[in-house]
């Protein structure tokens, strides 16, 4: 098993599916578990449980899912100081007293905050960033757009290497950091970043025109999808929706 990005390059059947019937899984389900009561705990269960089986299909490693969740750490540390900041009723928990409503939105935050990160966790992992932009494309996104997105994942690691080759430069000069006199010379070292990369541009630019590049990008993918790869890869998601239907109109 090999990676390229956040990419995980195993053979599933969610790796096969079209990038464009992934995002609009991903959508869906967003919206369902959000529309969801904090107070309908069942649900948010069978959420997480439709969740696993999407990281099991997908065949990602648990410790490879887990290490990518730390993305949310703001988010945990906000959801529980919730308790001990929010207003209104107090109850008390292991000897603390805490605030109801902030009790109810800690948990409101942890489980959305987390169903909606590992949902996009499994979309990273199993969709390349050329598939990903190509089915945005086939979603209709503006193609000025798909292009700012193509441009910027293409030339990342080109400004990456720059920033590494320019610390290598400061360090080499004697630059060892941890002082505030040397915000100077990081904030000098961002703006010739900054410069270098807009003089890129221009230049790339040029070399577009010069190649008969008339404002709109070529197709990135011109594939569809059939109805049973849209059954497959939407299932989930609409598993979501009967949920959240369920706990809205029938009230369970």
């Amino acid at each position: 098993m090999s990676g390229d990005g956040l990419l995980v390059t195993v053979d599933s059947r969610v790796h096969r599916l079209p990038a464009h019937v992934k995002i609009v899984a991903l959508f869906v389900l967003v919206l369902a578990v959000v529309s969801t009561p904090a107070a309908a705990f069942w649900a948010f269960g069978l959420y997480a449980v439709m969740l696993v089986a999407a990281v099991v299909t997908a065949r990602l490693p648990v410790l490879l899912v887990a290490r990518r969740l730390t993305v949310e750490t703001p988010f945990i540390v906000f959801a529980l100081l919730l308790p001990f900041v929010a207003t209104g009723p107090r109850v008390d928990v292991l000897g603390l007293e805490l605030s109801q409503s902030g009790v109810l939105g800690a948990w409101n935050v942890l489980a959305k905050g987390t169903l909606g990160v590992v949902a996009a966790i499994v979309l990273s992992a199993t969709t390349g960033p050329r598939d990903l932009l190509a089915g945005l494309e086939r979603l209709r996104l503006p193609a000025t757009l798909v292009a700012i997105l193509s441009f910027m994942i293409r030339y990342l690691s080109v400004v990456s290497d720059d920033l590494h080759r320019m610390r290598i430069a400061r360090e080499s000069r004697g630059y060892a950091g941890g002082r505030a006199g040397h915000l100077k010379a990081v904030a000098g070292g961002v703006g010739a970043l900054f410069v270098r990369s807009f003089e890129r541009g221009e230049r790339v630019h040029l070399a577009m025109r010069s190649r008969g590049y008339t404002g709109r990008m070529p197709l990135l993918s011109t594939r569809g999808a059939t109805s049973s790869q849209w059954l497959e890869g939407l299932a989930i998601s609409l598993a979501a929706v009967a949920v959240a239907l369920a706990v809205r109109v029938v009230g369970l």
